[in-house]
């Protein structure tokens, strides 16, 4: 339910260019995209470590737990790429629909190639209900279906237009995160080793 919330301010935030969800009309949805790069700078392969240094100048270490198949493949040097996508879609529910069941679904997709990758997704779905809406700050406060009472503070209140007390949103946020690995070598870059 925390990601149908992240969902629900994440939309409220970002898609002032779209209009308000009203009911009877077109779902309203927004989406965010990011992608950042990383040398691999060591590699400890006992205790299945890589340490990566970041585009911006940041290094971190991750854990390449069992999932990660063809770990003995990954060279100090490689580029990794990692490419997060996320959209959210939120309807408003007309009065007598049937609330449809929350829902969670996830899969993981390896990719083909010599290096490790994949395409790791999740799509969850949740209805909320609207308790309260305050133009003057303006903010949004939902009950969850699980009992959460949560207020969020809306960066463009013109979302907000349409949607009252005792409304039922629905949300279906979608999330995915594609992991590439590319030879240092073939990037036009000498192995550090």
């Amino acid at each position: 339910m925390r990601l149908m919330l992240v969902a629900l301010l994440f939309l409220l935030l970002t898609s002032s260019a779209t209009g308000p969800a009203h009911a009877g009309q077109t779902p309203v949805g927004a989406a965010a995209t990011a992608t950042v790069t990383a040398t691999i700078k060591s590699i400890d392969a006992t205790n299945r470590l890589v340490t990566l240094a970041f585009e911006d100048g940041t290094v971190d270490t991750v854990t390449a737990g069992p999932e990660v198949r063809r770990f003995s493949e990954l060279k100090v040097g490689d580029k990794v790429t990692f490419r997060y996508q996320e959209s959210a879609v939120v309807q408003l529910r007309k009065p007598g629909d049937v609330t449809p069941a929350s829902s969670a679904t996830q899969g993981i997709t390896r990719s083909a190639g010599a290096k490790p990758g994949g395409t790791m997704a999740q799509q969850v779905t949740a209805t909320v209900t609207v308790e309260a809406i305050d133009a003057a700050v303006p903010s949004i406060s939902v009950k969850t279906d699980d009992g959460r009472h949560v207020t969020y503070h809306v960066e463009d209140k013109k979302n907000l237009e349409g949607v009252k007390a005792g409304d039922r949103l629905d949300i279906t946020l979608t999330r995915a995160l594609m992991v590439s690995v590319a030879d240092g070598k073939a990037a036009g870059k000498p192995d550090p080793k």
